[in-house]
């Protein structure tokens, strides 16, 4: 059964001390592994200040269009309709944009191998800030995927 009419509300996220920044914070809380903050924010803050040299620019605003960059426009979702399953394209709002493109960037660093964390996440920040690596891959794939489906976009208002 679905349950699509059950709204939760969102815990309240507190900013980041050193940047005093939302997205930060929740940069922070998806690097976090077993509730080792202080680890995460270490990998985090190392991550933004090694990238906002390489690109030399302000750290937030590095950070902020990498991840306009990497956020998609269109996703699809799959909706069962008459026995058939179809995947639906879907604008994507504004709060999941950020929750995918912080996860795919963080997907893209977990990847590669051989180097420190703090180092992976920093190259994979300045790979989406100049539009390619592997989060701006895993974007077109999914923009391709709703394009392919374009078919099926009038069972989205259902």
């Amino acid at each position: 059964m679905s349950r699509g009419h059950i709204k939760t509300s969102k815990h309240p996220l507190t900013p980041d001390t050193k940047y005093d920044s939302l997205l930060v914070a929740k940069l922070i809380n998806y690097i976090m592994k077993n509730g080792k903050r202080t680890v995460a924010e270490r990998i985090a803050h190392e991550a933004l200040e090694k990238a906002s040299l390489a690109v030399k620019t302000d750290a937030l605003d590095m950070f902020a269009l990498a991840l306009k960059n990497v956020g998609p426009i269109l996703e699809v979702k799959s909706k069962r309709i008459g026995g058939a399953n179809y995947q639906v394209p879907v604008e994507v709002g504004k709060d999941r944009k950020n929750t995918l493109a912080l996860r795919w960037i963080l997907e893209a660093a977990r990847s590669q191998k051989g180097k420190a964390m703090s180092e992976k996440l920093a190259l994979e920040m300045v790979n989406a800030f100049h539009g390619e690596g592997g989060a701006i891959k895993k974007k077109q794939d999914t923009h391709r995927m709703a394009e392919a489906n374009k078919a099926f976009a009038h069972f989205a208002r259902f």
